[in-house]
């Protein structure tokens, strides 16, 4: 026989049954060993009670935090109740079913905020979609295709982030979205098809000019050769872009060749300036000769100074390029002091000057003779009105006299 245990909830009896104890009376939930020791009994239906608590207390927390859907809230509470009805366990199953009647309508409220926020979500989604497909199309009317392309893959990412709307409305936007993105990369895909012809043809176009470029590299002719690479390097600009992967091994052939030719002129040049030192210093010695003739002093003895310095100039020859525009210069301007000096010369002695200066001489003389009788016969006629005239215009005449005679004595 097993000595009968007592529990708050319930009780196992000198049989080994164990029941529990409700509000309609005890309910039989189990039996246990003959013999053995009935608080195992009762600790054993008292962990099956502990396990549904915390069953119990787990949902509470889900639902709480917001970790559970509304829909899974419901099934959890249903699995719940249906552990608890029944229960082959020891404690207050009233007071869990309590709880968890008390859970329903909070997972009601949870329904209805979450179908709030489903509303406004949707709301917002719709916002952005309308503004997504607005981009879209504004891109699709556009030419940057690079950079187009990449935007219209982020929109297309946030697109897919996006919850759905209603049917209708999402697939007359996607319908949209999609439509510019189709028309956009068509076009795209065309630009980019015509762009590789066109790099093609520039590659075949440089692969020419650079033959060209090669085959003048070795030219001694080098004014007319210079030239030559000045016209490939338009034309090469010209050219346009070739692909990518080979502008770059064009570019360097192409500059290779001019390299060639350009440091031949240059060593070339360098030979002459070398040579051509020699006649700089013979060029120098001529303007020591040339510069001492400055201030002009005798234009005559001067100019046939000049001429003699003038041959001897041109006959020793070229000079290094880096001192032609020295050299250049300093002749010039004993050159052009000679010629200011015969310009001054001319304007003294201009024989039309002279002529002109002459006959105003001549025309002020007679005036002056005929304001002289003029004055002398009103003075004896006793008019001070006319003799006072004729006094001012003798002394008019006489002063544009002094000046012309002045002007003459400067062309004797």
């Amino acid at each position: 026989m097993t000595t009968p245990a007592e529990h708050p909830w319930g009780r196992v009896d000198d049989e080994g049954n164990v029941h529990l104890r409700t509000a309609d009376g005890e309910r039989l939930i189990g039996q246990w060993a003959a013999g053995s020791d009935p608080a195992e009994a009762i600790a054993f239906y008292e962990r099956r009670f502990g396990a549904l608590e915390t069953e119990v207390e787990l949902l509470e927390k889900r639902l709480e935090s917001g970790a559970l859907s509304p829909a899974d809230a419901v099934k959890a509470l249903d699995r719940a109740r249906e552990n608890i009805t029944d229960a082959a366990a020891l404690g207050d199953l009233a007071s869990l079913q309590t709880r968890l009647e008390a859970l329903a309508p909070q997972i009601e409220k949870a329904r209805e905020e979450r179908k709030a926020a489903r509303v406004a979500e949707q709301a917002q989604a719709e916002v952005r979609k309308n503004a997504i497909v607005t981009e879209a199309e504004k891109i699709a009317e556009g030419t940057d295709y690079r950079k187009g392309a990449d935007r219209l893959s982020e929109l297309l990412d946030e697109w897919k982030a996006l919850p759905r709307l209603a049917k209708s409305a999402d697939d007359a936007l996607w319908h949209r979205f999609s439509g510019a993105r189709t028309a956009f990369m068509r076009r795209r895909k065309t630009f980019f098809a015509e762009q590789d012809g066109k790099r093609s043809e520039a590659k075949k176009t440089k692969e020419k000019l650079i033959a060209e470029a090669e085959a003048l590299s070795s030219s001694t002719d080098f004014g007319a050769t210079a030239g030559a690479y000045r016209d490939l390097m338009t034309r090469w600009k010209a050219a346009g872009a070739a692909p990518r992967n080979v502008e770059d091994k064009l570019w360097k052939r192409f500059r290779a060749a001019q390299d060639v030719f350009f440091q031949a002129r240059e060593e070339a040049n360098a030979a002459l300036d070398a040579e051509f030192a020699v006649n700089a210093e013979a060029k120098e010695k001529i303007l020591v000769e040339a510069e001492a003739l400055l201030p002009i002093t005798n234009l005559e003895a001067a100019r046939r100074a000049m001429n003699d310095i003038a041959d001897r100039w041109e006959a020793a020859g070229k000079v290094p390029r880096a001192r032609i525009s020295e050299l250049e210069g300093r002749i010039k301007k004993v050159e052009q002091a000679i010629k200011a000096a015969g310009d001054q010369e001319w304007k003294r002695t201009d024989p039309e000057k002279s002529a002109r200066a002459d006959d105003m001489i001549g025309k002020l003389e007679r005036a002056i003779t005929e304001a002289e009788e003029t004055l002398a016969k009103a003075e004896a006629a006793g008019d001070a009105r006319r003799a006072k005239d004729a006094a001012a215009k003798l002394e008019n005449h006489r002063a544009f006299l002094a000046m012309a005679q002045k002007a003459q004595s400067d062309f004797s």
